[in-house]
């Protein structure tokens, strides 16, 4: 038998299906349900005892009820004598919350660090954090992969005549920087500001874009307005098209209708979380063979960097 297991949250149990069908083995079975007042319940259903565990649960929405699935699976887990409980969490929630941004405000992505640690989590698997730094607030290892693997074959399949990487903002050009670099394009930036108060927002655009298919990266799309701003700013620049490419699509409030109707031609997005309604717009690849091959690498104790310098 094999010395690791599998197990899947209610959070994306799809996800962990191809995950489990990657790797040739089933996923291990637990009992989730819940009390009539919400309560989790958790039984695990298979021994455990001496075995690597891994838990498949991003934290996406409702990420509160995620959450606290995933740390009482874990301490089910634990305290059924799993020898390690390795937590795959694609989209690890709270993460915007990595700071003090302001005063009286808490830094809820280490609260949630604390929280999985102390529930028996020990080791961490996650993919393009909002912030790279929050990985300093576990003391256990965590592995954040990079999303950038799913989407260089396919913007290479595009054969896009005269493409550009493009940031959405400042924030992301460390990020942006990085695609461009692997794909050997050129980077442009989109400086969002409010010139007064009460007035709207002003697209600046940095570099050139003038004939040019743009391909914006950003680690995740959540209403969408800053990225159909930046896509109607650089068509009015002259862009021939504008393509993104976002790893966690959150997609909340009007971000389906902003998509649909707004000047993005096509939004490229991985499926760390699953998505509640399609629209054409939307293309979603496949996060299971790269996190099945970590998994792998984590039980047998092999490199997962040198996954990505081979593919990037």
């Amino acid at each position: 038998m094999s010395g690791y297991m599998i197990f899947s949250g209610t959070s994306n149990p799809e996800l962990a299906k191809e995950i489990a069908a990657y790797l040739e083995m089933p996923l291990s079975t637990a009992n989730i349900n819940r009390f009539s007042d919400g309560e989790i319940h958790v039984k695990i259903d298979e021994s455990v005892r001496g075995k690597d565990v891994f838990i498949i649960q991003p934290t996406s929405a409702p990420a509160n009820a995620n959450l606290m699935e995933l740390l009482i699976m874990t301490d089910a887990l634990k305290r059924s004598s799993a020898k390690s409980i390795t937590a795959v969490v694609p989209y690890y929630g709270y993460a915007r919350q990595d700071r003090k941004a302001a005063p009286r405000v808490p830094i809820t992505a280490k609260l949630v660090a604390n929280l999985m640690e102390t529930s028996g989590i020990t080791r961490m698997v996650t993919v393009d954090l909002h912030a790279s730094q929050i990985q300093g607030f576990f003391d256990i290892p965590v592995d954040n992969l990079y999303g950038a693997i799913l989407f260089m074959d396919y913007i290479k399949a595009k054969n896009f005549k005269n493409p550009v990487i493009a940031s959405p903002d400042i924030g992301g050009v460390a990020r942006a920087r990085y695609f461009a670099s692997k794909l050997g394009l050129d980077m442009v930036i989109v400086d969002k500001r409010r010139e007064k108060a009460n007035e709207s927002e002003v697209m600046n655009i940095i570099g050139e874009v003038e004939g040019k298919d743009i391909i914006l990266i950003d680690d995740m799309v959540d209403t969408a307005g800053t990225m159909v701003k930046a896509a109607s700013a650089l068509k009015k620049l002259g862009a021939t098209s504008v393509m993104a490419c976002c790893t966690h699509p959150v997609l909340s409030g009007p971000a389906f209708d902003r998509i649909k109707e707004g000047e993005l031609d096509e939004l490229v997005v991985a499926n760390t979380i699953p998505m509640t309604k399609h629209c054409k717009k939307i293309k979603m690849l496949s996060t299971a063979s790269m996190l099945g091959e970590v998994i792998r690498r984590v039980h047998n104790n092999e490199s997962v960097n040198s996954l990505f310098e081979a593919n990037t």
